[in-house]
């Protein structure tokens, strides 16, 4: 890819009280037009790319797991490729998300490409805070997509509310908790809220404690998205309490000790 000069990424954008409450209600919020046509543009190239060049998944889909099959993920692009690294510490995304958390610092947990192919599986109904061993509720990730896209690509979709809950089980993403987790959602009767479309540049934000899923991608396209996850200065590491929290732990926050601020090297201040 020849050398190009990236957008600026770092105005602050207030978000109207409105989009806060609902956040806080729901759980998840859309906030539209975040990138211009023309930033979308210039990031989506070197996204892609940093993507497709650090992707390890070589199986054909039918030789893959469930997980497999939901998407391909690239995580910590930001580790990886200095130009993502302007993306992914940007300060407009991170004081979105500090406004709808109603804190003053954030602190990056990871990022994520995740881009679910032409015929990609579901998403199966997970939390993403399964995963964390943080000690704070004020977690939050942005799922933007990168072209435009419609319900059959794989949109996102919240179960709304159900972040008050907190922790439903120890249960990873897999066939099984898309099974329980459905289950639980239809007794707790929570509200199921999936976009009809969303235009590229236009991202959602929701809590690690959100319960959420995707349908597969039906169309001919790949569902190109960047996710970036934060977190509240100040949050301290816990014991983990199953092995993927103990993987994320010594990958993402560097073997802290459980107690310890959760701020390695891998979780740089972004606001």
């Amino acid at each position: 890819m020849q050398s190009i000069v990236l957008p600026s990424l770092d105005n602050l954008v207030p978000v109207p009280g409105q989009q806060v409450a609902d956040f806080r209600s729901n759980g998840h919020v859309l906030i539209k037009n975040i990138l211009e046509p023309f930033e979308v543009a210039s990031w989506r190239a070197v996204i892609r790319e940093a993507a497709y060049t650090y992707n390890t998944e070589k199986r054909r889909m039918e030789d893959r797991d469930t997980y497999g099959k939901a998407f391909l993920q690239v995580m910590n692009l930001w580790e990886a490729d200095q130009r993502v690294r302007a993306f992914t510490l940007a300060r407009r995304f991170a004081h979105i998300a500090a406004q709808l958390l109603g804190v003053e610092s954030l602190r990056v947990y990871h990022d994520q490409a995740l881009y679910k192919e032409a015929g990609g599986g579901l998403t199966p109904w997970h939390q993403d805070q399964y995963y964390w061993p943080l000690s704070t509720d004020k977690t939050i990730t942005m799922w933007m997509p990168l072209v435009d896209i419609t319900e059959d690509m794989g949109m996102l979709t919240f179960a709304s509310g159900s972040h008050r809950e907190g922790r439903v089980g120890n249960i990873a993403i897999s066939d099984e908790s898309e099974h329980l987790l459905e289950e639980h959602i239809a007794r707790q009767g929570y509200p199921i809220h999936r976009e009809n479309s969303m235009q590229s540049g236009d991202a959602t934000f929701h809590y690690g404690w959100t319960l959420h899923s995707a349908p597969g991608n039906q169309s001919s396209l790949t569902r190109e998205v960047m996710t970036i996850i934060y977190f509240a200065d100040g949050a301290t590491v816990t014991t983990p309490v199953n092995v993927h929290q103990e993987n994320d732990r010594q990958r993402w926050l560097q073997g802290l000790e459980p107690g310890s601020p959760a701020a390695s090297g891998l979780n740089p201040l972004v606001l």
